[in-house]
């Protein structure tokens, strides 16, 4: 029996009752008695919700473990959220902004409870919208970054680099967000264009250009480059300097890190307040002062600038340099501004107290782990910035000032752990002791280049430390989805696109097609809808070709669908001696076969948007306009058996990428069977994949 397909595609009708399908049915949970496949998905912040490179890499996933589920693999793919240490807590403080109230009226305890609170009622937000865009993950083993278990892998990671010597606690000059209250790592900062002023001080012997004259109130030397022939005889002496709170001494020292292009080649060295400074002032002894304190306000020891913002220190002080004549010229200037990746505030570097974790031998093993091969990205120009980066690399700041994380377990900290910290044990620490050994190593992770040393790296080396072996063999960066105009999509700028639009507007197959059919090569992806609506043409035109085909075949002259299943040789060696074969079945069969091992081969090498352009290219124009046109004039068993055979198998090819209407079509399909022998018949995730 065949069922009818009526009317136009409607995926509002059919991709929640399929998803709801597939997902009661088990069929996401790992299965079949092949090899393992194993993806575990970035762990999005429980504080987000589904954006456009979310939805991509959602998708990249999706189609591997369809295709590796297809072929018999035994798949996990585990998902998962991360707890998002800072993000968190800013958006449950600000929720207490709004009650008048604030996380020091609650307490630490009782605001920890408020945000599992919060918690329990949205984090959970981003991962319903990965189910509505047919995200098949095995949702029984979903993962949390605080869980218990997960809590218990964290604590026993630190004593272990705690017993090895690696973790030390020492006051340095770090990243500090003055509206969060806590330290920032060099990688989660965020840097905005900024039109300042560029001030040129009289300072002693030199000039000096600078875009902070506030910060001379903390200067103790002045640094040249050691090649710099116009200070070679000034290197070592020591100055008197003319300074709004009256004079002070400055050594002049040479160091490589002063770019001689700068400015007058000569820079002032505040050691408390500049990374960059700090370690000039350590290899050359320097002695450091602090004026600025964890709330951006200048401290007691600037004078009449005490409590002053940075910003209005500035001007006072720049004021009062030019009534003393200490100011030679000032410029417009446009810099890069470090800013905290969650709130957007400015960062001070303020010297404080922070725990550390050492990274030469850590840094080696993962340096080693791609160098050897044995991880591999994909495409291969993103290796340069991983390795450029863990041969340049400082010990880590793994301590954070806020109460939402993992507790730094020593008896005399407040602190809580980098929220990258827990993230890097994300592919062994999420699966219990039976998962570990038959899943882990996984075998590829997709995700965005600007977290290849934030996460990536990290989870290198922390997989082969704590499991004896890397985490994943292949590290897929996708490109990055900017807009139209070719800026980053941002949701503060207004120039975010959200996903869920597409998918409530054109259906998941739509939105998943335009997603992926702009993902060619390694360049990131200049959004455009037309592709979304393109690929609503495309469920529509699959729609009436199972249409055709299945009035075509009304006595139901399908092959036997384990026949079926193993690639087209099958058909054209049954029928292919049979005189009435025509040229135009051999030729579209022929064509079947070239589309089946092109498909899987760019699969294998990640080539998705290839992939689907062939499949999308073979369906209209081969299958459709030709052989389909050709098929209208004949109404002969072969012609029958073909057009059921390239629907079957493009069906199949097809799935991976648009899950949805290409399931809802094979349920239409009888394949010759009984009633009762349909009763087994299986659902398309679970069909064989092509050869």
């Amino acid at each position: 029996m065949t069922a009818k397909i009526e009317g136009p595609y409607d995926p509002k009708k059919v991709e929640e009752k399929i998803y709801e399908t597939w997902e009661k049915g088990d069929y996401f949970k790992p299965q079949g008695k092949g090899k393992p496949y194993t993806i575990v998905i970035p762990p999005p912040n429980i504080t987000g919700s589904l954006h456009m490179g979310h939805a991509l890499n959602a998708t990249i996933q999706d189609i591997l473990i369809r295709k590796k589920r297809m072929e018999g693999r035994k798949t996990l793919w585990l998902p998962g959220t991360d707890h998002a240490g800072i993000a968190t807590q800013n958006v449950v403080e600000k929720q207490l902004k709004k009650e008048g109230k604030s996380r020091h009226d609650l307490g630490r305890e009782k605001f920890i409870e408020r945000v599992w609170e919060w918690k329990e009622e949205y984090g959970n937000k981003i991962l319903d919208q990965l189910r509505k865009i047919g995200a098949s993950c095995d949702w029984s083993r979903t993962a949390f970054t605080m869980d218990k278990d997960y809590r218990e892998w964290v604590k026993k990671v630190f004593l272990h680099y705690q017993k090895k010597g690696w973790i030390y606690r020492a006051e340095r000059v770090i990243n500090w967000c003055t509206r969060c209250q806590t330290s920032l790592s060099d990688l989660e900062l965020e840097y905005k264009e900024e039109k300042g002023k560029l001030y040129w001080l009289k300072y002693g012997p030199f000039t000096l250009a600078t875009t902070r004259p506030e910060t001379k109130l903390g200067d103790t030397a002045v640094a040249v480059n050691p090649k710099d022939k116009r200070y070679k005889d000034m290197i070592g002496k020591e100055y008197e300097i003319p300074g709004v709170l009256g004079k002070f001494k400055i050594k002049v020292v040479a160091d490589r890190a002063v770019d001689p292009e700068f400015g007058s080649g000569a820079v002032k060295v505040t050691p408390a307040h500049s990374i960059i400074d700090s370690e000039i002032a350590e290899r050359h002894g320097l002695p450091s002062k602090k004026i600025i304190d964890e709330y951006g306000r200048m401290m007691e020891n600037c004078g009449k600038y005490a409590g002053m913002k940075t910003k209005e220190a500035r001007e006072k002080i720049v004021e009062d340099m030019q009534k003393m004549g200490l100011i030679e010229k000032i410029e417009d200037y446009t810099h890069n501004l470090a800013t905290c990746y969650r709130c957007g505030n400015t960062i001070e570097n303020i010297p404080s107290m922070q725990w550390f974790l050492k990274m030469d031998e850590l840094a080696e093993m993962a340096v080693k782990a791609v160098k050897s091969g044995k991880v591999k990205f994909h495409p291969k120009k993103w290796e340069k910035i991983y390795l450029d980066w863990l041969s340049n690399i400082k010990d880590w700041c793994i301590s954070r000032q806020i109460w939402w994380g993992h507790k730094i377990p020593a008896d005399d900290s407040e602190d809580v752990l980098d929220t990258w910290f827990s993230s890097a044990l994300w592919p062994f620490a999420t699966m219990n002791d039976k998962d570990r050994k038959e899943f882990y190593p996984t075998n590829m992770l997709s995700t965005a280049r600007d977290i290849i040393n934030l996460w990536v790296a990290r989870m290198v080396f922390s997989g082969i430390e704590f499991m004896d072996e890397e985490p994943f063999k292949d590290v897929v960066i996708h490109p990055t989805i900017l807009n139209r105009e070719g800026k980053r999509m941002s949701k503060s700028l207004g120039t975010g696109v959200d996903p869920m639009n597409y998918v409530e507007k054109y259906g998941a197959d739509a939105t998943r097609f335009g997603l992926i059919w702009q993902m060619m090569g390694a360049q990131d992806i200049h959004w455009a809808e037309e592709h979304v609506l393109a690929g609503k043409k495309f469920c529509n035109k699959l729609w009436n070709i199972a249409r055709f085909v299945l009035q075509q075949n009304g006595n139901n002259q399908f092959l036997p669908i384990s026949e079926g299943n193993r690639g087209s040789s099958i058909l054209q060696s049954k029928i292919g001696t049979n005189s009435k074969l025509q040229k135009e079945d051999k030729n579209i069969l022929k064509k079947l076969e070239k589309l089946m091992k092109e498909t899987d081969k760019n699969i294998e090498k990640y080539r998705l948007g290839q992939a689907l352009h062939d499949i999308y290219d073979f369906t209209w124009h081969e299958f459709a306009d030709k052989y389909i046109e050709h098929a209208k004039t004949r109404d002969d068993d072969e012609a029958k058996k073909v057009l059921a055979y390239v629907l079957a198998d493009t069906l199949k090819l097809l799935h991976p990428f648009m899950p949805f209407v290409t399931e809802e079509i094979w349920s239409k399909i009888s394949f010759g069977k009984t009633e009762d022998e349909l009763k087994d018949k299986k659902l398309l995730i679970v069909e064989t994949w092509p050869r």
